[in-house]
């Protein structure tokens, strides 16, 4: 079965997906077999790997490491075609929704299909939505778009609608890497009540309670990055 379809089959049965988010950038490899013994022991169901901006080959080099330490779906969630990894199982394929700016919209998809071609990747239409948060974001400053601000909760919806009806197979909301605050929970419910697709809430989720509460407003899958990188202790709460 594809990711994207066991995606679909968890949100039909209504399971809690959890994804843990490996920016290559910031990882220091030689811990990853450690690392990921804590992951395969936890709740978490995939593992992303991407940043806004990372060193060529470093991606390819994680992944092709990681690949034999667990069982569980590597989804690349790349920030640049540079980060595109063969050994990965699916590739989140990014479109910036939420800005103007035709680079994030179109451009650098097109520019990703040569490189798509050679590969077994599994690839996912996904709606990128980035939320206000509090502080810009690194992918603020490479996309060079804003932020949808947090208080425009139709403006979202019908942005997130907009990418389902153009085939969109599912919608990222982000609040960014290192968020001061994570996606509002009633912007959450408010995009959910219209959306038939999965939905994915990360950026910001630093304990089990806002993460149980992003579940409880609608997110079919969580992502968490930061509060693992800053505090391994919080694999403790999410064992299985």
């Amino acid at each position: 079965m594809s990711v994207y379809n066991d995606i679909l089959s968890a949100k039909a049965k209504q399971e809690q997906l959890l994804a843990i988010l490996i920016d290559p950038d910031k990882f220091d490899i030689k811990l990853l077999s450690q690392f990921t013994n804590k992951i395969n022991q936890s709740v978490i169901t995939h593992v992303f790997v991407g940043g806004s901006t990372v060193e060529l080959e470093v991606t390819q080099k994680l992944v092709a490491a990681l690949k034999p330490l667990t069982k569980l779906p590597i989804v690349l969630f790349p920030g640049d075609v540079t980060q595109i990894s063969k050994d990965a199982d699916a590739i989140l394929f990014l479109s910036l929704i939420s800005g103007r700016n035709p680079k994030y919209l179109i451009e650098k998809q097109i520019e990703a299909v040569s490189i798509l071609k050679n590969t077994d990747l599994e690839v996912i239409p996904t709606g990128y939505i980035l939320i206000e948060n509090g502080k810009e974001t690194a992918v603020q400053k490479v996309t060079k778009s804003k932020p949808i601000p947090t208080a425009l909760h139709t403006l979202v919806a019908d942005t997130a609608k907009a990418g389902e009806l153009m085939g969109k197979k599912i919608i990222y909301l982000e609040a960014g890497s290192g968020a001061l605050h994570p996606v509002p929970l009633q912007m959450i419910k408010f995009v959910k009540q219209d959306l038939t697709i999965p939905l994915i809430v990360g950026g910001g989720i630093r304990s089990k309670q806002q993460l149980d509460n992003a579940y409880s407003a609608g997110a079919d899958l969580v992502v968490i990055g930061t509060a693992f990188e800053e505090n391994h202790d919080f694999f403790e709460e999410l064992k299985l």
